[in-house]
């Protein structure tokens, strides 16, 4: 869950939904690796409309994504700007 400062797009804190842990923040910007999604439900689900979010420490990400039968695709990014 972030939590943005007052008329800005900055994060002041971050927690995971999952375990609660308190992401490191620093000066707006989140300095560990979290799995934030966003996602509108559609036609033939019974969250029709609703829109979910989350965001995940990397920890809770890696034991979730473990419970999968089908391993997650991975690639590799070989340029970070």
């Amino acid at each position: 869950m972030k939590k943005k400062q007052s008329n800005s797009q900055l994060v002041k804190e971050m927690f995971c939904d999952r375990c609660g842990k308190k992401i490191h923040v620093k000066d707006g910007i989140v300095m560990e690796g979290v799995f934030s999604f966003e996602y509108e439900w559609g036609f033939f689900s019974n969250k029709d409309g609703e829109i979910h979010s989350a965001d995940l420490c990397e920890k809770c990400y890696d034991e979730v994504v473990s419970l999968c039968n089908i391993k997650v695709i991975k690639k590799e990014k070989t340029e970070i700007i």
